[in-house]
Parts: structure tokens; sequence; C-alpha cells
């Protein structure tokens, strides 16, 4: 028998699920499945114990059987993400014993066990809906409001985080926007609580809540069957009676209907592959690395720096996706010895190749590099997004079953904005997604505007507009938060991934 557990937030394993008993075998096939929803943006850690039932046992129900009288024989563990991303979605994991219960005279060898995992029909069904409002109260003086909604998803902890946005409708008070896509799963189910807020558009991307509601998709099929609208709601400063100020605004379900669509997991089973790159500031405004107070600082205590917790977290999901583990990692704003300001250098140090081996080789290409460059400035993107751009353009140009995300670790206000939005647009028609996280205290009301979410898609110096949002900004401030904030950073990608393999017409065809 089989026993699968999942190791939870705080790192101890719950038992999730017992397979049935198979007797007198020593190459068993269990057919009993176990249903686990999958989540990209965090590492879902199983582990699997396989246990020799006593023939005493046989009629016993397996959920009823206590396992300290069962002989262990042998266990393996592995993320989620490892199963997912192999083309036959299957994977062979060596069963070992745990130190204390092997007798001296025990071979190590305790054979393997294969996993394998397939798709839920369910996950592949997408809903598509077009959404409007009417009678939103104007929040501009001089003109009607410019709105645009945001859907999130609320997680276990209570926090809501974005999984899909409308564009902004200029000056109007009774918009109705382009129909939104919702993957079924990447929600969790039908019935689950989605936050649906409608935001005045502000160019300094501090954005007016008009109004939210909160529903499921079961609600809002709901509304469009039976035609009708929801009265959007302003939550009431706490300590008042009634929790929720009710609007004269609605909210319509003009369109609803559901189709099954390729999955995200359906190109990794064809063997596509999301390639990690990281980007580091190492401008002056970061402090002297040798001081405890700079967001740079190695601590000899081994506690991580807001830089290095951004590699190792973010890092920690992407890499299951990236066949080799060769990652490009390069800095920017620094001096490198005997040389002028570079705004895109190779973090190990070569001046032919940028890639390192692993999360592990990026940790030491930048603690390397701290010693070996002088902080200067000022802060340009531009530099590593075209960098990253030419990467994804030649991979393309190879016909390759790659996706590339940047991730781009910076603490300051970027001086070079025109320049970045022109790479960002010229990048929007590649296979590429960047990553920005803010660290220390800098006012990051621009990387705000580089992130499209909030807001309208970004225009070049040309005029031209990005065919598609590709960046996710999240300030870092509350290092605590870590798992959250990544949660937050990463949620997106999935949905970025699709639209570019959408708006391509590229199919998985494994």
């Amino acid at each position: 028998m089989v026993v699968v557990y999942i190791q939870e937030r705080d790192g101890a394993f719950t038992e999730v699920f017992r397979t049935e008993v198979v007797l007198n075998s020593l190459n068993p096939t269990w057919i009993t499945k176990y249903t686990i929803t999958y989540q990209f943006e965090i590492v879902q850690i199983l582990l699997f114990r396989v246990f020799d039932i006593d023939t005493q046992f046989h009629n016993v129900e397996v959920k009823m059987l206590k396992l300290e009288e069962q002989q262990s024989l042998g266990e393996a563990s592995c993320a989620l993400s490892e199963i997912v991303s192999k083309p036959n979605r299957s994977l062979i994991l060596d069963l070992v014993q745990r130190e204390e219960s092997v007798p001296s005279t025990h071979s190590q060898h305790q054979g393997k066990l294969t996993v394998h995992a397939e798709e839920c029909f369910s996950s592949k069904t997408t809903a598509e809906m077009t959404l409007k409002c009417l009678n939103l109260e104007s929040k501009d003086l001089f003109s009607k409001s410019d709105p645009f909604l945001v859907i999130s998803k609320v997680v276990e902890s209570g926090m809501s985080i974005p999984v899909c946005k409308t564009e902004v409708s200029k000056n109007d008070l009774n918009p109705t926007w382009k129909p939104v896509f919702l993957n079924i799963q990447q929600v969790g189910s039908k019935d689950s609580p989605l936050v649906i807020e409608c935001f005045n558009f502000n160019s300094n991307g501090k954005h007016d809540l008009i109004g939210k509601v909160q529903k499921s998709l079961a609600d809002l099929e709901k509304l469009h069957t039976g035609r009708e609208g929801e009265n959007l709601f302003l939550p009431t400063p706490v300590g008042h009676d009634n929790q929720n100020k009710a609007l004269k605004s609605k909210l319509f379900v003009e369109k609803y209907s559901e189709t099954v669509q390729y999955t995200f997991l359906d190109y990794l089973a064809a063997g596509f592959e999301l390639n990690f790159m990281v980007a580091i500031d190492f401008t002056a405004s970061n402090g002297n690395p040798r001081l405890p107070d700079s967001l740079h600082y190695i601590d000899p205590s081994g506690r991580l720096n807001a830089y290095q917790k951004a590699i190792y977290e973010v890092g920690e999901v992407l890499q299951f996706y990236d066949a080799d583990k060769r990652f490009p990692a390069w800095g920017f704003g620094a001096r490198p010895i005997d040389g002028p300001v570079s705004h895109c250098f190779n973090l190990n140090g070569s001046s032919n190749y940028c890639e390192v081996e692993g999360i592990q080789g990026i940790m030491m290409a930048y603690t390397s590099a701290l010693f070996n460059v002088s902080l200067a400035g000022p802060t340009l993107f531009g530099h590593v997004i075209n960098r990253a751009a030419m990467i994804a353009s030649q991979s393309l140009a190879n016909d390759a079953k790659k996706y590339f995300v940047l991730l781009i670790i910076t603490d300051g206000v970027i001086t070079d904005l025109q320049e970045t939005k022109d790479a960002l647009v010229k990048a929007s028609d590649l296979p590429l997604s960047i990553l920005i996280v803010g660290v220390g205290g800098a006012d990051f009301k621009e990387m705000e505007i580089l992130d499209a979410d909030k807001g309208e898609r970004l225009e070049s110096s040309t005029g031209r507009v990005a065919s598609r949002d590709i960046v996710q900004f999240v300030p870092f401030r509350d290092v605590q938060n870590g798992p959250s904030v990544v949660q937050e950073l990463l949620a997106e990608l999935p949905s970025q991934f699709l639209a570019y393999m959408r708006s391509r017409e590229i199919k998985p065809c494994s």
C-alpha cells in the first residue's frame, strides 16, 4: 500500500490519501487515484511511503490500518511540479529507507516508485465572460470615471490574489468591457469565491475603488441566466455597525460561456519549458554591502537579505520547469573591476557566457559579484530587458519550445522610464514575461505604470502599444510575508504564457 502526504506551510507532512492494498506482489500497480489542485505559484511537496501490509490485516479497511504495525518498504518525495513538467507526466523515484529503521545488514536498494499525473477534464474548462456596469459613481472632478475591473481569487490565508483584469474604459459610467477568460481550475472551482473590484484609473498609479462584489463563477453564471444585476458595495471603515455600504451601481454579466481549451499543463506535457533569468540591481542607493544596513549585506548568520530571498523564492518555484537548470544571471548599475559603469554585466564575472548552474549558482555568483564590482548608478532597466528579449527572440527563431521569465530585483526608481517602456513594448511580441521585485523603502510608483495590471497597456515613444501585458511588479516591503508576495508575483504567469501561445496560435501538439 502507498500512503501519500503533503507538506504544509509549517514544513510538517499531513497524510491525505491511501491506495488499495495489492496482494502478494513485488511489482504492484495501484489504481486508486487522488485528486489534488495544482498551484503553479507554490512548491507543493509530496511524500510517498510504501508499506507491506501483514496478511492478518488483509480484511481491514485501508483507512483503519495502523501504519506502525506495518513494515516500511521505503519512501520517496518530489514536488508536484516535477511530475507535471515531465513530457509524459510520469516520474520514477528511488525508494529509500529512513535511517533509523534500517538494520545494518539491510540493502539500501528499496526499489522504484513511478508516479503518474493526469489532468482532470474540469481543469481544461475556461469560462468566458463579458461584464458591464451601470450607474457607476464619477470619481473625477471634470470628467466621468475611467473604470476597469480586477478579478481576484481568495486563497486559504484570506488574502486575495489578482488573476485577471479588464482594459480601462475611458470616460464611461456605463462601461461594457472586452471578454475576460478564466480557467476554472486556476480559480479553484466554480464555487470558489472571487472578488470583483471596479477601480477608477489614475495615471499616478493610485486608483480609486468605485465598488466591489464577491461572487463565484456559479453565481456569475446565474446573474447571466437571470439577466439580473448585482449591486456593488464599498467596505465601510472598521468599527461601523453595517460592514458594507451598498451602492446604486450594478454589475451585469452580459455573456457567460464555458469552453474546453488547451491548458498550461498541456503545453508542459508537450515538452514546453519555462526558462528562468535574473537581473540584480547593484546601484549605490543599496548602501555599502559591507555594512549591516545595506540591502546587499551578506549576514554571517546565514539570514538571507531581500535580494537573496527573492532569488531563492522565485527560483525555487521556476527551476522545475527548466530542463537543464542553467540560468542567465546579470547585474546592472555597477562598475566591474577596471571598467566603466555597466548596465548589464554577467554575474559570474565571465566575458563570454552569462549562465550559472542552478539556484545555488545564482546565489554564489551574486555573493562573489558583491566583492568584485563597485556600486554606481543610475538605475537603467532597458539594457537587461533588451538582452533577455534577444535571447527569447533567438529561441523563437530556432522554433524552440521555450518561454522565458526574467526576474529583475531593484531598490530604486528607474531613470530610463521611456527607454524601458520602449524595450517592453518591443518584447511584448516575444515568449517572455518580466517579474519585478522592489526591495527597500523607495517610492515604486513608476513600477506600477510598467505593470499594466491596473491601467492601460504600455505605449512606446513611437506610439506603438504593447501587444500584451508582460510585467508583474510587487514591492517586497514585508519580507516576513515572503510566500504570499511570491505567490502574487507568479500567479499571472500561466495566463501570460497562454495569452502568448494563443495569440501566436501555437498548439501543444504533443
